[in-house]
């Protein structure tokens, strides 16, 4: 599958500026990775556990929280693994397998979000026929083809990158990405640049033109309506708002990250600008889908109280 026989490993060169901190560095990355995990199992077991929270909005959270574990496993393991070596070598296939959950987790998050933000329009601006619109089985296929197509899309793209020739196999990064390895082509890269540039805006905008759509059929309905409705409108809308906004920064600073020419910074603005997607994204949305819905707020309350009494 791999057309780089040349080399049977990559080497990441983004952790030469963390050699010296390395165990500090290490301990704040398990602490994040550990803090992901219980938040978004907490909430996953929460939403499955009670059955009055088996409504469309807590399900589509749901699939959101299960997103933010898969994205986290496939990228915190490795890197604690490779901040405590000497070396920072990934083999072919284990990069390549990376890349694959990674930009899978991306899109899975696109995808959620849309169908969040449409799940929110049927909510607000046709409450009468929620119901009817949005039923179980409705909502088990949305979910279903959101991780689906996600998958599919990227598996499709990869084997354009993994036939490359490459002439070096040091990854000036501290995972693997794609824009990383077509940079190490020894052929000119252009037409992979401009494909790739295309897919991401295509696949960007028109996930955002979607929800962008949604919320000014939402903005209307609110104006013309109660306070109530506005009311409802800001409690159900806001943590969508904030998980939107802050994994479309999340995006924006991938792309600067990698397409533009960073050596003049600090070492450590280009780590933090590749780590904010996968770190704030994941402890992000469990805070807020957490706190801001009542509902699911009271039943943590709840398991939490219980668990209290029965120790006691």
């Amino acid at each position: 599958m791999f057309n780089v026989t040349e080399f049977s490993h990559f080497r990441l060169g983004g952790f030469s500026e963390t050699r010296f901190l390395k165990h500090v560095f290490f301990l704040v990355v398990m602490l994040i990775y550990l803090l992901i995990l219980c938040a978004n199992l907490l909430l996953i077991a929460v939403i499955c556990r009670n059955r009055s929270l088996h409504e469309p909005m807590y399900m589509f959270s749901c699939s959101l929280f299960v997103n933010e574990l898969f994205g986290s496993t496939a990228f915190y393991p490795l890197l604690l693994d490779q901040i405590l070596s000497d070396t920072h070598t990934v083999s072919v296939p284990l990069c390549f397998l990376q890349i694959f959950c990674l930009y899978s987790y991306v899109r899975v998050e696109f995808f959620n979000l849309t169908i969040i933000s449409y799940d929110r329009y049927l909510a607000i601006c046709n409450p009468l026929q929620y119901n009817t619109l949005m039923t179980f089985k409705r909502v088990s296929v949305h979910i279903a083809a959101a991780w689906l197509t996600a998958c599919f899309s990227v598996a499709c793209t990869l084997p354009s990158r993994s036939t490359l020739q490459l002439c070096r196999n040091v990854i000036s990064n501290i995972y693997c990405n794609n824009y990383s390895i077509v940079k190490l082509a020894c052929s000119d890269t252009r037409l992979h640049n401009i494909s790739g540039l295309v897919i991401t805006v295509i696949k960007v905008f028109v996930p955002l033109s979607l929800i962008i759509y949604t919320y000014v059929r939402i903005l209307r309905v609110c104006f013309s309506g109660s306070k109530q409705t506005r009311q409802k409108a800001v409690s159900t809308c806001t943590p969508h708002l904030v998980s939107l906004f802050n994994f479309s920064f999340g995006i924006c600073f991938e792309v600067i990250q990698s397409r533009l020419e960073m050596s003049h910074l600090p070492p450590l603005v280009p780590i933090f600008l590749s780590l904010y997607l996968i770190i704030c994204q994941p402890v992000l949305n469990p805070v807020m889908y957490g706190l801001k819905m009542s509902k699911i707020f009271e039943m943590c309350k709840r398991l939490f109280c219980s668990e209290l009494h029965s120790s006691s």
